[in-house]
């Protein structure tokens, strides 16, 4: 409607209305929503550190934008060479382009992508409230587990603290599942087998 939104470098706005500056550099541009919600996106990765829980979920957000701006990109929109069937595309995958953009392997933008896309948005707000922060081997595992119940036991011990990863928080859950009882550690014992 010929308005101005900015999109990025709120920060930076802030920073230059508080020194007083009455000129600021900007750049316009014409786009989509889309295109808008990818720059946001991109602003984010760029900026400042992020978790490994944030840049997980930033590059699965990314993605959905990513394909749905580029169909052609998208795993199932690859169609085999008849004579080879081998597949064929002209243009980067997601995790290549991506990878290039922000200096990532390939490997870790797809590990990254596929734990952010296994997170629903309640075990994200919880899992950021976490008293430390989750490493992305435990986001994998997370998005390993298929059963509910397991899945948000998991998360409740992250968040709260109780487990110190997401590989003891299983263990925790099917040692209740089958009943069998938990084994409390001496803590003297165990600060004799860590010297």
């Amino acid at each position: 409607d010929g308005n101005y939104v900015l999109m990025a470098g709120a920060h930076r706005l802030t920073v230059a209305q508080e020194l007083g500056w009455e000129v600021i550099k900007v750049t316009c541009w014409t786009c989509n929503d889309d295109f808008a919600h990818l720059m946001e996106i991109d602003d984010n990765l760029a900026g400042a550190e992020l978790t490994a829980l944030d840049t997980a979920v930033f590059l699965a957000a990314r993605k959905r934008v990513y394909e749905k701006l580029h169909p052609e990109a998208r795993a199932d929109a690859f169609r085999g060479n008849r004579h080879t069937g081998k597949l064929a595309t002209d243009i980067m995958s997601f995790a290549s382009s991506t990878a290039e953009k922000f200096g990532l392997s390939d490997r870790h933008v797809r590990r990254m992508v596929m734990a952010g896309e296994n997170l629903g948005p309640d075990e994200v707000h919880q899992l950021r409230s976490a008293q430390k922060p989750i490493a992305l081997k435990d986001l994998m595992e997370i998005g390993k587990i298929g059963n509910a119940a397991e899945r948000y036991h998991v998360v409740d011990r992250l968040a709260d603290g109780s487990a110190r990863n997401a590989a003891a928080a299983r263990k925790v859950w099917k040692a209740e599942a089958s009943g069998q009882p938990q084994q409390v550690k001496d803590p003297v014992e165990e600060a004799f087998k860590g010297l």
